[in-house]
Protein backbone atom coordinates (compact mmCIF):
# COMPACT_ATOMS: atom_id res chain seq x y z
CA UNK A 1 0.00 0.00 0.00
CA UNK A 2 1.26 3.50 -1.00
CA UNK A 3 1.28 5.25 2.29
CA UNK A 4 1.77 8.77 1.05
CA UNK A 5 -1.55 8.21 -1.92
CA UNK A 6 -3.63 6.48 1.53
CA UNK A 7 -2.86 9.85 3.09
CA UNK A 8 -3.50 12.16 0.30
CA UNK A 9 -6.67 10.28 -0.50
CA UNK A 10 -8.00 10.77 3.49
CA UNK A 11 -6.48 14.08 3.56
CA UNK A 12 -9.10 15.26 0.84
CA UNK A 13 -11.97 13.39 1.68
CA UNK A 14 -11.29 14.92 5.13
CA UNK A 15 -11.16 18.27 3.98
CA UNK A 16 -13.98 17.76 1.91
CA UNK A 17 -16.07 16.29 5.25
CA UNK A 18 -15.11 19.16 7.30
CA UNK A 19 -16.32 22.14 4.34
CA UNK A 20 -19.86 20.86 4.75
CA UNK A 21 -20.34 21.76 8.71
CA UNK A 22 -22.20 24.74 8.96
CA UNK A 23 -21.42 27.25 11.54
CA UNK A 24 -23.29 25.54 14.59
CA UNK A 25 -20.90 23.11 13.59
CA UNK A 26 -23.61 20.15 12.91
CA UNK A 27 -24.08 18.92 8.98
CA UNK A 28 -26.96 19.45 7.08
CA UNK A 29 -25.92 17.41 3.55
CA UNK A 30 -28.11 17.63 0.47
CA UNK A 31 -30.45 14.71 -0.86
CA UNK A 32 -30.73 14.18 -4.38
CA UNK A 33 -33.22 15.43 -6.01
CA UNK A 34 -36.34 13.39 -6.75
CA UNK A 35 -38.86 13.03 -10.11
CA UNK A 36 -41.40 11.69 -7.74
CA UNK A 37 -41.17 14.77 -5.19
CA UNK A 38 -41.49 16.58 -8.50
CA UNK A 39 -44.59 15.19 -9.95
CA UNK A 40 -46.42 14.81 -7.14
CA UNK A 41 -45.77 18.36 -6.18
CA UNK A 42 -46.69 20.06 -9.09
CA UNK A 43 -49.90 18.12 -8.93
CA UNK A 44 -50.91 18.98 -5.53
CA UNK A 45 -50.33 22.75 -6.60
CA UNK A 46 -52.18 22.16 -9.51
CA UNK A 47 -54.88 20.76 -7.76
CA UNK A 48 -55.19 23.35 -5.09
CA UNK A 49 -54.69 25.87 -7.34
CA UNK A 50 -57.93 24.65 -9.27
CA UNK A 51 -60.04 23.78 -6.46
CA UNK A 52 -59.58 27.61 -4.89
CA UNK A 53 -59.79 29.20 -7.88
CA UNK A 54 -56.34 30.91 -7.60
CA UNK A 55 -55.20 31.18 -10.76
CA UNK A 56 -51.88 31.70 -11.69
CA UNK A 57 -50.68 31.49 -8.09
CA UNK A 58 -48.52 28.55 -8.56
CA UNK A 59 -47.79 28.57 -12.43
CA UNK A 60 -44.51 29.30 -11.82
CA UNK A 61 -43.27 26.42 -9.02
CA UNK A 62 -45.71 24.32 -12.16
CA UNK A 63 -44.03 25.48 -15.10
CA UNK A 64 -40.51 24.96 -13.36
CA UNK A 65 -41.56 21.19 -11.92
CA UNK A 66 -42.75 20.41 -15.47
CA UNK A 67 -39.96 21.92 -16.99
CA UNK A 68 -37.57 19.96 -15.28
CA UNK A 69 -39.25 16.77 -15.38
CA UNK A 70 -39.19 16.87 -19.19
CA UNK A 71 -35.41 17.49 -19.24
CA UNK A 72 -34.39 14.64 -16.94
CA UNK A 73 -36.66 12.05 -18.76
CA UNK A 74 -34.65 8.89 -18.80
CA UNK A 75 -33.61 8.31 -22.46
CA UNK A 76 -35.72 5.00 -22.17
CA UNK A 77 -39.20 7.19 -21.77
CA UNK A 78 -39.80 6.47 -17.72
CA UNK A 79 -38.24 8.16 -14.83
CA UNK A 80 -36.84 6.91 -11.88
CA UNK A 81 -36.64 8.17 -8.34
CA UNK A 82 -33.10 10.01 -8.93
CA UNK A 83 -31.40 11.12 -11.86
CA UNK A 84 -29.05 8.29 -11.29
CA UNK A 85 -31.51 6.20 -11.20
CA UNK A 86 -33.20 3.37 -13.49
CA UNK A 87 -36.80 4.04 -14.58
CA UNK A 88 -39.55 2.48 -12.45
CA UNK A 89 -43.08 2.00 -13.18
CA UNK A 90 -44.34 4.06 -9.84
CA UNK A 91 -42.30 6.98 -10.82
CA UNK A 92 -43.35 6.85 -14.32
CA UNK A 93 -46.75 6.53 -13.44
CA UNK A 94 -46.81 10.11 -11.40
CA UNK A 95 -44.93 12.15 -13.70
CA UNK A 96 -47.10 11.17 -16.69
CA UNK A 97 -50.21 12.10 -14.23
CA UNK A 98 -48.70 15.52 -13.37
CA UNK A 99 -48.41 16.36 -16.89
CA UNK A 100 -52.15 15.62 -17.46
CA UNK A 101 -52.95 17.13 -13.67
CA UNK A 102 -51.20 20.07 -14.76
CA UNK A 103 -52.70 20.69 -18.23
CA UNK A 104 -49.35 20.87 -19.92
CA UNK A 105 -50.17 17.47 -21.94
CA UNK A 106 -50.06 19.43 -25.40
CA UNK A 107 -46.79 21.68 -24.24
CA UNK A 108 -45.06 18.21 -24.10
CA UNK A 109 -46.92 15.50 -26.09
CA UNK A 110 -43.23 14.17 -27.21
CA UNK A 111 -41.85 13.32 -23.75
CA UNK A 112 -45.85 11.74 -22.73
CA UNK A 113 -46.13 9.82 -26.09
CA UNK A 114 -41.98 8.26 -25.10
CA UNK A 115 -43.63 7.55 -21.62
CA UNK A 116 -46.78 5.86 -22.81
CA UNK A 117 -44.80 3.75 -24.72
CA UNK A 118 -42.37 2.62 -21.80
CA UNK A 119 -45.38 2.25 -20.01
CA UNK A 120 -46.88 0.20 -22.81
CA UNK A 121 -44.19 -2.04 -23.58
CA UNK A 122 -43.55 -3.47 -19.95
CA UNK A 123 -46.83 -2.97 -18.75
CA UNK A 124 -49.71 -3.22 -20.98
CA UNK A 125 -51.67 -0.97 -23.16
CA UNK A 126 -54.92 -0.48 -20.63
CA UNK A 127 -55.55 1.07 -17.35
CA UNK A 128 -56.31 -1.96 -16.25
CA UNK A 129 -53.38 -3.18 -16.74
CA UNK A 130 -51.34 -0.45 -15.67
CA UNK A 131 -52.85 -0.60 -12.11
CA UNK A 132 -53.09 -4.26 -11.90
CA UNK A 133 -48.84 -3.64 -12.56
CA UNK A 134 -48.84 -1.09 -9.77
CA UNK A 135 -50.47 -3.07 -7.26
CA UNK A 136 -48.48 -5.99 -7.84
CA UNK A 137 -45.24 -4.36 -7.46
CA UNK A 138 -46.21 -3.84 -3.81
CA UNK A 139 -48.26 -6.74 -2.56
CA UNK A 140 -50.15 -6.25 0.74
CA UNK A 141 -48.70 -3.24 1.52
CA UNK A 142 -50.66 -0.16 0.21
CA UNK A 143 -48.36 2.42 1.60
CA UNK A 144 -47.74 3.59 -1.86
CA UNK A 145 -50.21 1.89 -4.89
CA UNK A 146 -52.90 3.31 -3.76
CA UNK A 147 -51.37 6.94 -3.82
CA UNK A 148 -49.76 6.38 -7.16
CA UNK A 149 -53.48 5.20 -8.42
CA UNK A 150 -55.36 7.88 -6.30
CA UNK A 151 -53.20 10.62 -8.48
CA UNK A 152 -53.77 8.33 -11.34
CA UNK A 153 -57.23 8.37 -11.14
CA UNK A 154 -57.56 12.13 -10.36
CA UNK A 155 -55.75 12.91 -13.50
CA UNK A 156 -58.54 10.67 -15.63
CA UNK A 157 -55.63 7.37 -16.54
CA UNK A 158 -57.34 5.02 -14.41
CA UNK A 159 -61.02 4.72 -12.96
CA UNK A 160 -61.81 5.16 -9.00
CA UNK A 161 -62.75 1.32 -9.17
CA UNK A 162 -59.04 0.36 -9.72
CA UNK A 163 -57.75 2.29 -6.58
CA UNK A 164 -58.40 0.08 -3.58
CA UNK A 165 -60.00 1.70 -0.36
CA UNK A 166 -58.16 2.59 2.80
CA UNK A 167 -59.58 2.15 6.60
CA UNK A 168 -59.61 6.15 7.40
CA UNK A 169 -61.68 5.22 10.16
CA UNK A 170 -58.85 3.62 11.80
CA UNK A 171 -57.30 6.85 12.30
CA UNK A 172 -60.17 7.63 15.61
CA UNK A 173 -58.65 5.00 17.60
CA UNK A 174 -56.21 5.21 20.15
CA UNK A 175 -51.97 4.79 19.09
CA UNK A 176 -51.69 2.08 21.04
CA UNK A 177 -54.61 -0.29 19.04
CA UNK A 178 -52.64 0.50 15.75
CA UNK A 179 -50.36 -2.18 16.13
CA UNK A 180 -53.00 -4.43 16.79
CA UNK A 181 -55.67 -3.54 13.38
CA UNK A 182 -53.62 -5.01 10.85
CA UNK A 183 -53.95 -1.17 9.15
CA UNK A 184 -52.87 -1.96 5.46
CA UNK A 185 -50.40 1.27 5.40
CA UNK A 186 -46.61 1.09 7.23
CA UNK A 187 -46.71 3.28 10.47
CA UNK A 188 -45.06 6.54 8.95
CA UNK A 189 -48.31 6.98 6.97
CA UNK A 190 -50.94 7.57 8.60
CA UNK A 191 -51.10 11.18 7.00
CA UNK A 192 -51.72 9.06 3.46
CA UNK A 193 -54.27 6.76 5.04
CA UNK A 194 -56.07 9.33 6.86
CA UNK A 195 -56.58 11.91 3.36
CA UNK A 196 -56.39 9.54 0.79
CA UNK A 197 -58.76 6.97 2.66
CA UNK A 198 -61.29 9.71 3.15
CA UNK A 199 -60.83 11.23 -1.22
CA UNK A 200 -61.24 7.16 -2.36
CA UNK A 201 -64.84 7.07 0.05
CA UNK A 202 -65.56 10.50 -1.51
CA UNK A 203 -64.94 9.85 -5.51
CA UNK A 204 -65.91 5.53 -4.93
CA UNK A 205 -68.08 4.96 -1.84
CA UNK A 206 -68.70 1.77 -0.31
CA UNK A 207 -71.23 -0.40 -1.52
CA UNK A 208 -71.95 -1.34 2.16
CA UNK A 209 -74.33 0.93 3.88
CA UNK A 210 -72.77 0.21 7.52
CA UNK A 211 -69.31 0.38 6.11
CA UNK A 212 -70.55 4.10 4.68
CA UNK A 213 -72.38 5.05 7.52
CA UNK A 214 -69.25 4.49 9.91
CA UNK A 215 -67.19 5.93 7.33
CA UNK A 216 -68.81 9.16 7.63
CA UNK A 217 -68.95 9.28 10.80
CA UNK A 218 -65.07 9.52 10.81
CA UNK A 219 -64.44 12.42 8.49
CA UNK A 220 -64.22 15.23 11.38
CA UNK A 221 -62.45 13.01 13.67
CA UNK A 222 -59.60 11.54 11.38
CA UNK A 223 -59.18 14.86 9.89
CA UNK A 224 -58.90 16.19 13.91
CA UNK A 225 -56.10 13.53 14.22
CA UNK A 226 -54.78 14.78 10.63
CA UNK A 227 -54.38 18.19 11.93
CA UNK A 228 -52.63 17.36 15.34
CA UNK A 229 -50.38 15.15 13.99
CA UNK A 230 -49.33 17.62 11.19
CA UNK A 231 -46.05 19.13 12.12
CA UNK A 232 -45.40 22.96 12.36
CA UNK A 233 -43.18 23.22 9.28
CA UNK A 234 -46.30 22.00 7.42
CA UNK A 235 -44.40 19.10 5.59
CA UNK A 236 -45.31 15.03 7.15
CA UNK A 237 -41.69 13.60 7.65
CA UNK A 238 -40.57 16.36 6.18
CA UNK A 239 -40.74 14.80 2.26
CA UNK A 240 -42.93 16.23 -0.51
CA UNK A 241 -44.46 12.80 -1.87
CA UNK A 242 -46.28 12.22 1.75
CA UNK A 243 -47.22 16.12 1.78
CA UNK A 244 -48.45 16.37 -1.78
CA UNK A 245 -50.35 13.23 -1.70
CA UNK A 246 -52.24 14.64 2.13
CA UNK A 247 -52.73 17.59 -0.22
CA UNK A 248 -54.15 16.42 -3.75
CA UNK A 249 -56.44 14.26 -1.88
CA UNK A 250 -57.85 16.92 0.61
CA UNK A 251 -57.87 19.58 -2.19
CA UNK A 252 -60.02 16.48 -4.78
CA UNK A 253 -62.31 16.40 -1.37
CA UNK A 254 -63.31 19.86 -1.45
CA UNK A 255 -61.21 20.25 1.35
CA UNK A 256 -58.33 22.71 -0.51
CA UNK A 257 -59.14 25.27 2.43
CA UNK A 258 -58.85 22.99 5.41
CA UNK A 259 -55.88 24.33 7.69
CA UNK A 260 -54.22 21.36 6.82
CA UNK A 261 -53.64 21.82 3.44
CA UNK A 262 -52.78 25.72 3.92
CA UNK A 263 -49.85 24.22 5.98
CA UNK A 264 -48.91 21.69 3.72
CA UNK A 265 -48.95 24.26 0.20
CA UNK A 266 -46.46 26.61 2.61
CA UNK A 267 -44.10 23.87 2.94
CA UNK A 268 -44.32 22.32 -0.75
CA UNK A 269 -43.77 26.45 -2.17
CA UNK A 270 -40.97 26.52 0.27
CA UNK A 271 -38.62 23.33 -0.65
CA UNK A 272 -38.21 23.98 -4.01
CA UNK A 273 -35.01 24.15 -5.70
CA UNK A 274 -33.18 27.13 -7.64
CA UNK A 275 -33.84 24.63 -10.63
CA UNK A 276 -37.40 24.37 -10.28
CA UNK A 277 -37.11 20.64 -8.46
CA UNK A 278 -37.92 19.11 -5.16
CA UNK A 279 -35.89 16.72 -3.51
CA UNK A 280 -37.40 13.77 -1.52
CA UNK A 281 -36.42 15.35 2.17
CA UNK A 282 -35.88 18.03 3.50
CA UNK A 283 -32.42 16.93 5.00
CA UNK A 284 -30.55 14.08 6.80
CA UNK A 285 -29.07 16.55 9.32
CA UNK A 286 -29.16 14.55 12.44
CA UNK A 287 -28.28 11.43 10.57
CA UNK A 288 -25.41 12.50 8.23
CA UNK A 289 -24.40 14.62 11.50
CA UNK A 290 -23.87 11.57 13.86
CA UNK A 291 -22.68 9.49 11.12
CA UNK A 292 -19.95 12.18 10.64
CA UNK A 293 -18.83 12.37 14.15
CA UNK A 294 -18.84 8.31 14.29
CA UNK A 295 -16.94 8.43 11.05
CA UNK A 296 -13.94 11.14 12.66
CA UNK A 297 -13.65 8.98 15.34
CA UNK A 298 -12.84 5.80 13.49
CA UNK A 299 -10.42 7.69 12.34
CA UNK A 300 -9.14 9.13 15.44
CA UNK A 301 -9.26 12.76 14.19
CA UNK A 302 -11.86 13.98 16.82
CA UNK A 303 -9.57 14.88 19.00
CA UNK A 304 -8.78 17.30 16.60
CA UNK A 305 -12.40 18.74 15.92
CA UNK A 306 -13.20 22.11 16.27
CA UNK A 307 -16.72 23.34 18.26
CA UNK A 308 -17.05 19.65 19.58
CA UNK A 309 -19.02 21.74 22.22
CA UNK A 310 -21.39 22.96 20.02
CA UNK A 311 -22.19 19.76 18.51
CA UNK A 312 -22.54 17.97 21.12
CA UNK A 313 -25.22 20.58 22.17
CA UNK A 314 -26.82 20.32 18.77
CA UNK A 315 -27.51 17.47 18.86
CA UNK A 316 -28.55 16.98 22.59
CA UNK A 317 -31.16 19.13 21.16
CA UNK A 318 -32.75 17.00 18.83
CA UNK A 319 -33.36 14.05 21.56
CA UNK A 320 -37.33 14.40 22.00
CA UNK A 321 -38.27 15.03 25.36
CA UNK A 322 -41.86 14.45 24.86
CA UNK A 323 -43.88 11.85 23.69
CA UNK A 324 -43.97 12.04 19.97
CA UNK A 325 -47.93 13.00 18.70
CA UNK A 326 -47.35 11.07 15.16
CA UNK A 327 -46.06 7.92 16.24
CA UNK A 328 -47.12 7.92 20.00
CA UNK A 329 -43.02 7.12 20.43
CA UNK A 330 -41.96 7.91 24.37
CA UNK A 331 -39.64 10.31 24.96
CA UNK A 332 -35.58 9.62 24.70
CA UNK A 333 -34.84 9.08 20.71
CA UNK A 334 -33.71 11.01 17.98
CA UNK A 335 -35.07 11.57 14.28
CA UNK A 336 -32.93 11.67 10.85
CA UNK A 337 -33.30 15.54 11.14
CA UNK A 338 -33.89 18.47 13.34
CA UNK A 339 -36.66 19.59 11.30
CA UNK A 340 -40.20 19.09 12.99
CA UNK A 341 -41.21 16.91 10.72
CA UNK A 342 -38.73 13.91 11.75
CA UNK A 343 -40.19 11.10 13.75
CA UNK A 344 -37.37 9.31 16.04
CA UNK A 345 -36.60 5.93 14.88
CA UNK A 346 -34.01 2.89 15.61
CA UNK A 347 -31.06 3.83 13.72
CA UNK A 348 -30.31 7.39 14.18
CA UNK A 349 -30.88 6.94 18.06
CA UNK A 350 -28.02 4.81 18.40
CA UNK A 351 -26.04 6.84 16.10
CA UNK A 352 -26.71 9.60 18.19
CA UNK A 353 -25.63 7.73 21.28
CA UNK A 354 -22.46 6.64 19.18
CA UNK A 355 -21.48 10.36 18.65
CA UNK A 356 -22.30 11.79 22.41
CA UNK A 357 -20.59 8.69 23.42
CA UNK A 358 -17.34 10.43 21.61
CA UNK A 359 -18.07 13.85 22.40
CA UNK A 360 -18.91 13.39 26.23
CA UNK A 361 -19.32 10.03 27.21
CA UNK A 362 -20.53 12.38 30.96
CA UNK A 363 -24.31 12.29 29.16
CA UNK A 364 -25.45 9.68 31.44
CA UNK A 365 -29.09 10.81 31.37
CA UNK A 366 -29.64 11.35 27.54
CA UNK A 367 -27.81 8.27 26.72
CA UNK A 368 -29.59 6.64 29.72
CA UNK A 369 -32.64 7.96 28.09
CA UNK A 370 -31.87 6.76 24.56
CA UNK A 371 -30.53 3.09 25.36
CA UNK A 372 -33.81 2.78 27.74
CA UNK A 373 -36.01 3.91 24.66
CA UNK A 374 -34.06 1.60 22.10
CA UNK A 375 -35.15 -1.61 25.25
CA UNK A 376 -38.56 -0.61 24.74
CA UNK A 377 -38.50 -0.90 20.83
CA UNK A 378 -37.42 -4.37 20.73
CA UNK A 379 -39.89 -6.65 18.97
CA UNK A 380 -40.90 -10.02 20.38
CA UNK A 381 -38.69 -11.29 17.52
CA UNK A 382 -35.61 -10.13 19.45
CA UNK A 383 -34.78 -7.31 16.29
CA UNK A 384 -35.23 -4.23 16.43
CA UNK A 385 -37.61 -2.29 14.11
CA UNK A 386 -37.88 1.28 13.10
CA UNK A 387 -40.33 3.30 14.40
CA UNK A 388 -42.83 0.90 16.74
CA UNK A 389 -43.09 -2.08 18.48
CA UNK A 390 -45.15 -4.56 17.11
CA UNK A 391 -45.73 -3.58 13.54
CA UNK A 392 -44.48 -6.35 11.83
CA UNK A 393 -46.61 -7.31 9.04
CA UNK A 394 -45.42 -4.94 6.23
CA UNK A 395 -41.79 -4.59 5.00
CA UNK A 396 -40.92 -1.45 6.53
CA UNK A 397 -42.47 -2.30 9.52
CA UNK A 398 -40.55 -5.31 10.09
CA UNK A 399 -37.21 -5.69 12.44
CA UNK A 400 -34.45 -5.15 10.30
CA UNK A 401 -31.03 -6.84 10.66
CA UNK A 402 -28.71 -3.45 10.00
CA UNK A 403 -31.14 -1.50 12.86
CA UNK A 404 -30.62 -4.32 14.86
CA UNK A 405 -26.50 -4.39 14.37
CA UNK A 406 -26.67 -0.66 14.86
CA UNK A 407 -28.23 -0.92 18.33
CA UNK A 408 -25.41 -3.73 19.37
CA UNK A 409 -22.72 -1.25 18.21
CA UNK A 410 -24.63 1.37 20.60
CA UNK A 411 -24.68 -1.33 23.06
CA UNK A 412 -21.29 -1.92 23.08
CA UNK A 413 -19.57 1.33 24.44
CA UNK A 414 -21.18 0.21 27.71
CA UNK A 415 -19.01 -2.20 28.09
CA UNK A 416 -15.77 -0.42 27.90
CA UNK A 417 -15.94 1.37 31.17
CA UNK A 418 -15.53 4.34 30.24
CA UNK A 419 -19.54 5.17 30.30
CA UNK A 420 -20.96 5.52 34.18
CA UNK A 421 -23.65 3.58 34.62
CA UNK A 422 -26.91 4.91 32.77
CA UNK A 423 -30.54 4.72 34.51
CA UNK A 424 -31.34 1.18 32.32
CA UNK A 425 -29.55 -1.52 34.23
CA UNK A 426 -26.70 -3.45 32.95
CA UNK A 427 -29.02 -6.81 33.03
CA UNK A 428 -31.68 -4.87 30.98
CA UNK A 429 -28.69 -3.99 28.31
CA UNK A 430 -27.69 -7.20 28.40
CA UNK A 431 -31.14 -8.67 27.27
CA UNK A 432 -31.01 -6.27 24.49
CA UNK A 433 -27.88 -7.44 23.41
CA UNK A 434 -28.39 -10.90 23.91
CA UNK A 435 -31.88 -11.01 21.95
CA UNK A 436 -30.36 -8.98 19.03
CA UNK A 437 -27.67 -11.02 18.68
CA UNK A 438 -30.04 -14.50 18.66
CA UNK A 439 -32.19 -12.31 16.26
CA UNK A 440 -28.68 -11.41 13.70
CA UNK A 441 -27.95 -15.00 13.93
CA UNK A 442 -31.34 -16.62 12.91
CA UNK A 443 -31.48 -14.18 10.00
CA UNK A 444 -27.82 -14.88 8.07
CA UNK A 445 -28.66 -16.33 5.45
CA UNK A 446 -27.21 -19.63 4.42
CA UNK A 447 -24.56 -17.50 1.75
CA UNK A 448 -23.50 -16.12 5.14
CA UNK A 449 -24.82 -12.55 4.18
CA UNK A 450 -27.53 -10.27 5.80
CA UNK A 451 -30.14 -7.78 4.74
CA UNK A 452 -30.08 -4.30 5.54
CA UNK A 453 -34.15 -2.97 5.67
CA UNK A 454 -33.42 0.98 4.39
CA UNK A 455 -30.73 0.35 1.90
CA UNK A 456 -31.06 -1.15 -1.33
CA UNK A 457 -28.76 -1.31 -4.23
CA UNK A 458 -30.79 -0.95 -8.27
CA UNK A 459 -28.26 -3.58 -9.87
CA UNK A 460 -28.92 -6.35 -7.82
CA UNK A 461 -31.70 -9.13 -8.08
CA UNK A 462 -35.19 -7.43 -5.67
CA UNK A 463 -33.25 -4.24 -5.11
CA UNK A 464 -31.31 -6.09 -2.57
CA UNK A 465 -28.07 -4.95 -0.82
CA UNK A 466 -26.29 -7.46 0.98
CA UNK A 467 -22.74 -5.51 0.58
CA UNK A 468 -24.44 -2.59 3.06
CA UNK A 469 -26.44 -5.20 5.14
CA UNK A 470 -23.33 -7.33 6.09
CA UNK A 471 -20.89 -4.62 6.49
CA UNK A 472 -23.08 -3.00 9.10
CA UNK A 473 -23.94 -6.42 11.35
CA UNK A 474 -19.86 -7.34 11.25
CA UNK A 475 -19.01 -3.67 12.49
CA UNK A 476 -21.58 -4.08 15.52
CA UNK A 477 -20.09 -8.42 15.92
CA UNK A 478 -16.19 -6.41 15.76
CA UNK A 479 -17.60 -3.95 18.45
CA UNK A 480 -18.60 -6.08 20.41
CA UNK A 481 -15.26 -8.29 20.79
CA UNK A 482 -16.72 -11.23 18.60
CA UNK A 483 -15.02 -10.98 15.32
CA UNK A 484 -13.92 -14.36 15.51
CA UNK A 485 -17.76 -15.79 16.23
CA UNK A 486 -19.26 -18.18 13.47
CA UNK A 487 -21.96 -15.84 11.64
CA UNK A 488 -19.01 -13.25 12.12
CA UNK A 489 -16.95 -15.27 10.14
CA UNK A 490 -19.18 -16.56 7.57
CA UNK A 491 -20.24 -13.07 6.99
CA UNK A 492 -16.45 -12.13 6.14
CA UNK A 493 -16.34 -15.06 3.84
CA UNK A 494 -19.47 -13.88 1.71
CA UNK A 495 -17.92 -9.99 2.00
CA UNK A 496 -14.22 -11.31 0.54
CA UNK A 497 -16.14 -13.28 -1.76
CA UNK A 498 -18.29 -10.36 -3.45
CA UNK A 499 -15.18 -8.36 -3.93
CA UNK A 500 -15.28 -7.31 -7.89
CA UNK A 501 -12.54 -8.17 -10.19
CA UNK A 502 -11.19 -4.58 -9.71
CA UNK A 503 -11.41 -4.34 -6.57
CA UNK A 504 -14.37 -2.67 -5.15
CA UNK A 505 -17.78 -3.87 -3.83
CA UNK A 506 -21.30 -2.66 -4.93
CA UNK A 507 -24.62 -3.76 -3.14
CA UNK A 508 -23.79 -7.62 -4.30
CA UNK A 509 -21.52 -9.71 -5.94
CA UNK A 510 -21.03 -8.50 -9.77
CA UNK A 511 -22.45 -5.35 -9.27
CA UNK A 512 -20.76 -2.36 -10.38
CA UNK A 513 -18.28 -0.71 -7.49
CA UNK A 514 -19.02 2.33 -5.82
CA UNK A 515 -17.62 4.59 -3.07
CA UNK A 516 -20.14 4.19 -0.57
CA UNK A 517 -20.09 0.35 -0.96
CA UNK A 518 -16.22 -0.12 -1.32
CA UNK A 519 -15.75 2.29 2.25
CA UNK A 520 -18.65 0.41 4.16
CA UNK A 521 -16.70 -3.24 3.04
CA UNK A 522 -12.82 -2.17 3.37
CA UNK A 523 -13.66 -0.31 7.16
CA UNK A 524 -14.90 -3.23 8.86
CA UNK A 525 -12.30 -5.81 6.85
CA UNK A 526 -9.61 -4.12 8.45
CA UNK A 527 -10.16 -5.69 11.57
CA UNK A 528 -11.13 -9.15 9.65
CA UNK A 529 -7.25 -10.94 10.28
CA UNK A 530 -4.82 -11.88 7.55
CA UNK A 531 -7.33 -13.62 5.38
CA UNK A 532 -8.78 -10.38 4.66
CA UNK A 533 -5.53 -8.43 4.03
CA UNK A 534 -5.41 -8.89 0.47
CA UNK A 535 -9.03 -7.75 -0.38
CA UNK A 536 -8.12 -4.60 1.71
CA UNK A 537 -5.29 -3.86 0.16
CA UNK A 538 -7.01 -4.02 -3.50
CA UNK A 539 -10.45 -2.37 -1.70
CA UNK A 540 -7.93 0.77 -0.61
CA UNK A 541 -6.42 0.93 -4.06
CA UNK A 542 -9.60 1.16 -5.78
CA UNK A 543 -11.01 3.88 -3.63
CA UNK A 544 -8.09 5.66 -3.89
CA UNK A 545 -7.86 5.92 -7.41
CA UNK A 546 -11.67 6.83 -7.30
CA UNK A 547 -11.08 9.58 -4.79
CA UNK A 548 -8.30 10.84 -7.22
CA UNK A 549 -10.19 11.07 -9.67
CA UNK A 550 -13.18 13.22 -8.56
CA UNK A 551 -14.98 10.26 -7.64
CA UNK A 552 -16.18 11.89 -4.12
CA UNK A 553 -18.88 14.51 -6.23
CA UNK A 554 -20.48 11.05 -7.50
CA UNK A 555 -22.57 9.81 -4.68
CA UNK A 556 -24.52 6.30 -5.24
CA UNK A 557 -28.10 6.20 -5.16
CA UNK A 558 -28.25 3.40 -2.36
CA UNK A 559 -31.06 4.46 0.37
CA UNK A 560 -34.06 3.46 0.15
CA UNK A 561 -36.95 6.29 1.62
CA UNK A 562 -40.51 6.47 1.61
CA UNK A 563 -41.79 3.07 0.48
CA UNK A 564 -38.90 1.92 -1.55
CA UNK A 565 -38.37 5.16 -3.45
CA UNK A 566 -34.48 5.54 -3.99
CA UNK A 567 -32.70 8.47 -2.83
CA UNK A 568 -28.63 9.45 -2.73
CA UNK A 569 -27.21 11.48 0.05
CA UNK A 570 -24.12 14.02 -0.90
CA UNK A 571 -22.16 13.45 2.45
CA UNK A 572 -22.19 9.36 1.99
CA UNK A 573 -19.16 9.15 0.23
CA UNK A 574 -17.17 11.51 2.13
CA UNK A 575 -18.47 9.91 5.58
CA UNK A 576 -17.52 6.51 4.69
CA UNK A 577 -14.60 7.13 3.25
CA UNK A 578 -13.15 8.78 5.83
CA UNK A 579 -14.11 6.51 8.31
CA UNK A 580 -12.57 3.50 5.81
CA UNK A 581 -9.05 5.19 4.97
CA UNK A 582 -8.93 7.40 8.58
CA UNK A 583 -9.51 3.13 10.51
CA UNK A 584 -6.84 2.09 7.31
CA UNK A 585 -3.96 4.69 8.55
CA UNK A 586 -4.97 4.22 12.15
CA UNK A 587 -3.93 0.77 11.82
CA UNK A 588 -0.96 0.87 9.80
CA UNK A 589 0.36 3.73 12.63
CA UNK A 590 -0.79 1.12 15.49
CA UNK A 591 1.53 -1.52 13.34
CA UNK A 592 4.58 0.44 12.86
CA UNK A 593 4.24 1.62 16.78
CA UNK A 594 7.26 -0.02 19.06
CA UNK A 595 5.08 -2.16 21.36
Amino acid sequence: MNVDRLESAYQTALAALLAERTPEGNWVGELSTSALSTATTVAALALVQKATETRGSFDTLIAGGIGWLAAHQNDDGGWGDTVRSFSNISTTMLCRAAFHLTGLVTAHEKTLQRCEAWLHARYGSTPEELAEAVRTRYGKDRTFSVPILMTSALAGLVSWREVPPLPFELACFPQSWFRFLRIPVVSYALPALIAIGQAVYHHRPSRNPLMRGIRRLAIEKSLRVLQKIQPTSGGFLEAAPLTSFVTMALASIGRADHPVVGKCVEFLSNSVRPDGSWPIDTNLATWVTTLSINALATAGDLDNLDRKDAVCDWLLRQQYKDRHPYTGADPGGWAWTDLPGGVPDADDTPGALLALYHLNPTCTAEIGDGLAWLRGLQNRDEGIPTFCRGWGHLPFDRSGCDLTAHVLRALATQDDGRTPQTIISMNQLGDLRDGGLRYLARHQRTDGSWLPLWFGCQHAPDDENPCYGTARVLAAYRDLGMIESDPAQRGIAWLLAAQNTDGGWGGAATTPSSIEETALAVEVLLDAGDTAQAAVERGLSWLIERIESGGLSQATPIGFYFAKLWYFEKLYPLIFSVAALGRARRNLASSKTPQ
